[in-house]
């Protein structure tokens, strides 16, 4: 890079930054996630607004593959924290509610959106065509998990067992998501001529299961010993799940895959600690640098200016496939293991949270040529008009009376009555945090 590279290069990371605290900020005030503010700040940022003029002056093409760059450490970053994070023990304790749930909100939607990928298909080519059908039926399956987690905070639902039951439904739904997704991508054939090497991911999946994962737990001894993370410990992390990246790019499938999987098998007995620690370093400059420079290049390859009455009907079209499919699979799913109805349609609810985990699934469609760049355009808008939409829909569902109600049988056990006047001033104040 050039003097002058190097300079629109900063500049531009130092807009993105910007730009992207100031726009989460925004939609954190309207009550929305932050990242509906970030994504929105990419899609400013990109050729749908003044015919692209500020996307060319702030990100010419020199500068963009220094930026690809980024984002890509910051996915892989990102996708290491999800495995990582990623609490196997709380859908082991409601395994069959959080299965059925999961099921359902993945196969309902699936179905639905695999038919409608028969139907866009005729407007927007791709060989072949039965594997743009099964890509865009994972795209409307897909739910994410740490927008979901935080909508449950900011209600103080996550206390609550419902808020429990839509956090390990999320978690084994995005295991089965990024399975799919998988074997999607591998049909699709992105190794190349080295396709013959998609064969090896199941043996790289056991080598890190029972190689790997042992030899990590060493770590978790040596973070005992010496009392906190060091610079070594946090070395090794980082080169492993670069390394776990590599590898999986190389087999055919895409590079997140690599870091989801390095972080699900690090050790989880005795490295709380650890977890907690590598999260900290991670965590800030993941979401202040790195994450933000994929949603920005994400928002450049959205362009609504060209959209017409038919992108617009393609745009409802897609957009009542996802929010039915989710929600009458997650809903079904629910009622069948006897969970309430209001309960049940506050999980289908908050099963269509879709927000960076879709846009993340959507560019990696976007690369291997499954997806066009219009069609990639109205799945984006969906993921941001789906993630918008859940706040205000579960405030109606699920009004704060019943996040208290559940939130005092958390506390003193279902069936029990409420405590008195007097035990109550005994008590002290209630929790500010569960009034909200």
């Amino acid at each position: 890079m050039t003097s002058q590279q190097v300079g629109t290069f900063l500049l531009g990371l130092a807009v993105i930054i910007v730009l992207s605290r100031f726009m989460g900020a925004a939609a954190r005030r309207l009550g929305q996630p932050a990242v509906i503010g970030e994504i929105a700040a990419g899609i400013l940022l990109g050729p749908t607004l003044f015919n692209g003029a500020v996307s060319h002056a702030l990100f010419p093409e020199e500068v963009q593959p220094s930026l690809s760059a980024v984002a890509t450490c910051g996915l892989a970053l990102f996708m290491f924290m999800v495995g990582l994070e990623m609490d196997r023990a709380s859908v082991g304790k409601r395994v069959r509610a959080a299965l059925s749930v999961s099921v359902g909100s993945m196969v309902v939607p699936f179905v639905l959106g695999a038919g409608l990928g028969w139907f866009l298909v005729r407007n927007h080519p791709s060989d072949p065509p039965w594997v743009f059908a099964l890509f865009l039926g994972t795209a409307m399956s897909v739910s994410a998990l740490p927008v979901l987690a935080r909508v449950l905070m900011d209600r103080n639902m996550h206390r609550t067992p419902l808020g429990a039951l839509a956090l390990a439904s999320a978690a084994s739904g995005d295991i089965m998501a990024w399975s799919v997704l998988a074997a999607v991508v591998g049909a699709a054939g992105a190794g190349g001529p080295q396709q013959w090497l998609i064969v090896l991911v199941l043996p790289y999946a056991a080598v890190m299961v029972g190689v790997v994962r042992p030899l990590l737990q060493r770590l978790v001894a040596k973070r005992a010993a010496t009392g906190r993370c060091t610079v070594g410990i946090f070395s090794v992390v980082l080169a492993g799940l670069l390394l776990s990246s590599a590898a999986t790019e190389y087999l055919g499938l895409h590079f997140i895959f690599g870091a989801f999987l390095f972080g699900a098998v690090m050790p989880r007995v005795g490295a709380e600690q650890l977890q907690v620690e590598i999260v900290q370093r991670i965590g800030p400059v993941c979401q202040v640098v790195f994450l933000p420079v994929f949603f920005v290049l994400a928002g450049l390859q959205v362009d609504l200016s060209q959209t017409g009455l038919s992108g617009l009907g393609e745009f409802a079209l897609i957009l009542v496939v996802a929010i039915t499919g989710k929600f009458a699979g997650a809903f079904v799913g629910a009622r069948v293991q006897g969970t309430g109805a209001r309960q049940s349609a506050a999980l289908a609810v908050l099963m269509n949270t879709r927000g960076l985990t879709e846009l993340i699934v959507l560019s990696v469609g976007l690369q291997l040529g499954i997806l066009s760049s219009d069609l990639y355009a109205l799945m984006v808008m969906m993921a941001l008009v789906t993630t918008a939409v859940t706040g205000p829909l579960l405030h109606v569902i699920y009004p704060r009376q019943y996040v208290e109600r559940d939130l005092l049988e958390a506390a003193t056990g279902p069936g029990s009555s409420p405590p008195s006047s007097a035990e109550s001033a005994a008590r002290g104040p209630t929790d500010p945090a569960a009034c909200g």
